[in-house]
């Protein structure tokens, strides 16, 4: 068996454009992968098509030694785009793998360690401005069974946040709060946005409100920052999404920044190295609790690595998507009791319909958190991509 053909397809998805490739042998087999970038889509699939003479002719089950291999030769090593269409690449050939074999991926990755993950809901205040608005969204997202919401109440502040726009997003916290009672999860995401003496007096305003975690309260780049940030909050920090290289994540935890570790599968550059983060995590008792907000086969990568993973916490994931994506797709998700359910068909579990793809030619999008339109996460058509029983 060897790797033969190498498809990209980038489909519209309103938030964003999921990338997706598919790798096929020459006996027919074949696997899906996702390395969706927001806002760099088409780099990720131009990437993924400069991979493509390493792999042809290649054995698809020597999945380490091809992600060394691109990475290797990619020369540059890391960044986003790169490390995106390597786990994609990756997770395609772990699902080929998979189904050549008859067995879930997790089998691939150490074996099932639970059947179900403990999920928080995003998106669920698609188009909310009001205090008001994101009280009734929660209490009706509450009402269908989520028991964790994830969100960003500071509207396009950068940095600094005036005293008129603190009590705004403060407000927010407390009106979601009291809306859905003391038993459901409050996440809080900053996306980044804040100097250290805004996070740290912001966390303090949040902490009588009791969120789970205040996500990325500061920019990315310094992690001694963030550790500074971590010593003064009486918030626990959850930090990760824009870290590539396992090294940046040694030095994360090293540092003692962050409570909660994010990694992104289809961004560290695969199941594997995902894998690879979270036992270092584990080895200082830290969980993992993947950022998860991209397409429906980055979805299935993550619940593999959830279900083998013994530091796995908490599984992000949106409460509905674009109507479409029961066209592109063909995925069994179930929720339930709060609960994504890990799934136990061959592979990823998880297929694309090519044609249904070129029905939903890409987009362009910008990024939304600084423009006022922070909300605006989801089409007024959206539908759930889940069942429920």
């Amino acid at each position: 068996m060897k790797i033969e053909t190498v498809k990209t397809f980038v489909v519209d998805a309103y938030r964003a454009n999921y990338v997706f490739v598919k790798i096929i042998t020459d006996d027919g087999t074949y696997g899906v992968g996702e390395g969706t970038v927001e806002h760099r889509e088409q780099a990720v699939a131009h990437a993924i098509g400069e991979f493509e003479p390493l792999l042809l002719g290649r054995d698809p089950f020597a999945t380490d030694a091809i992600v060394e291999l691109l990475s290797r030769d990619s020369y540059w090593r890391t960044g986003v785009v790169i490390r995106s269409a390597i786990a994609a690449i990756e997770a395609a050939l772990l699902d080929l793998k998979g189904k050549s074999l008859g067995v879930p991926v997790y089998e691939l990755l150490g074996g099932k360690q639970r059947d179900r993950v403990p999920v928080y809901g995003n998106a669920w205040f698609a188009g909310a401005r009001t205090a008001e608005d994101f009280a009734e969204k929660a209490r009706n997202i509450v009402a269908q069974g989520w028991r964790a919401l994830k969100w960003d109440p500071f509207g396009q502040n950068y940095l600094r946040l005036e005293r008129t726009e603190r009590m705004r997003a403060i407000g927010i916290v407390e009106a979601v709060r009291d809306a859905v009672g003391p038993d459901v999860e409050l996440m809080i995401e900053g996306h980044g946005r804040f100097d250290v003496s805004t996070a740290i007096s912001v966390a303090k305003d949040l902490a009588p409100f009791r969120p789970y975690w205040f996500e990325e309260p500061i920019p990315p780049e310094s992690i001694p920052a963030l550790a500074d940030v971590r010593s003064k909050s009486p918030v626990p920090i959850a930090a990760g999404e824009r870290y590539y290289e396992i090294q940046r994540f040694q030095e994360l935890i090293a540092a003692h920044a962050v409570d909660y570790v994010q990694p992104d599968v289809s961004h560290v550059g695969g199941l594997a190295e995902a894998r690879r983060i979270a036992a270092i995590a584990h080895a200082q008792y830290l969980p993992i609790c993947p950022h998860n907000p991209l397409g429906p086969i980055a979805n299935a990568m993550t619940l593999h690595v959830a279900a083998s993973t013994p530091n796995f916490a908490w599984l992000e994931t949106m409460v509905s998507d674009v109507s479409w994506r029961s066209e592109i797709v063909r995925e069994h998700v179930v929720i339930r009791d709060g609960h994504m359910v890990i799934p136990t068909a061959p592979g990823l579990g998880i297929d694309i319909n090519e044609d249904a793809c070129a029905e939903y030619p890409p987009k362009p999008y910008l990024l939304r958190h600084y423009n006022g339109s922070l909300t605006n996460i989801r089409p007024a058509a959206s539908v759930p991509f889940y069942q429920t029983a």
